[in-house]
């Protein structure tokens, strides 16, 4: 009895490398590389970022800029493919390919999704908004602003205390040597006994400019 339990033990010996070959074979033909493109089935545009996941599994990939995927599983198992803005999609791997590679491409049809009626308000409540309407303070708009900063008082105002710019400077520069030019190898005029410029300055007083000055 132990002799024949020796030589079954043996055979078992023998008979195990082949038997795990073929399992080894078996299991390397079922695994299967699938490699393809996904595009929209009425323009045949590439779809990008479409999730690839096998199903059942927590395993996938997702498809580049140009639509192209690529990803490993086995034969018989279900690829479901799946996009914002496009219908799921499940493709099942034949079991009855030969080799290991397997290109194709997946059709996506687009799928509209209807979003329930959202309204949108900044107040929860009337009274809030009335509240809000009356002691806010709205900002002046473009109009608005560009008429503040060229009111005749404010540019007078700004022309009293700023500084004159590069420009300016060299106008005045270029006046007081012209005017001494002019007025080369003489006495110039004095405003004073400027018969037009008692008038000016008259009428100047009339409208009241010195006092808005002092203001």
């Amino acid at each position: 009895m132990r002799k024949y339990s020796s030589y079954i033990l043996l055979f078992f010996f023998l008979l195990f490398p082949f038997l795990l070959k073929a399992q080894f074979t078996q299991f390397k033909d079922s695994i299967i590389q699938i490699s393809g493109i996904t595009m929209t089935a009425d323009s045949l545009r590439a779809i990008p970022a479409v999730s690839v996941l096998v199903k059942g599994q927590g395993r996938g990939t997702i498809s580049n800029s140009q639509g192209v995927f690529s990803i490993v599983a086995f034969k018989g198992d279900s690829l479901v493919f799946s996009a914002v803005g496009f219908k799921k999609k499940t493709f099942r791997i034949p079991t009855d390919l030969k080799g290991n590679n397997f290109s194709m491409i997946q059709l996506m049809v687009e799928d509209t999704t209807y979003l329930p009626v959202t309204i949108i308000r900044p107040y929860p409540t009337r009274e809030e908004f009335e509240k809000a309407f009356i002691s806010d303070d709205i900002p002046d708009d473009a109009y608005e602003i560009a008429r503040k900063n060229t009111e005749a008082a404010k540019m007078r105002a700004l022309a009293r205390y700023m500084p004159v710019d590069g420009r300016e400077a060299v106008n005045m520069y270029m006046q007081k040597q012209a005017q001494s030019l002019y007025y080369a190898g003489q006495q110039a005029p004095q405003n004073i006994f400027n018969p037009l410029a008692w008038a000016q300055f008259i009428q100047a007083w009339k409208r009241g400019d010195f006092k808005r000055k002092e203001d």
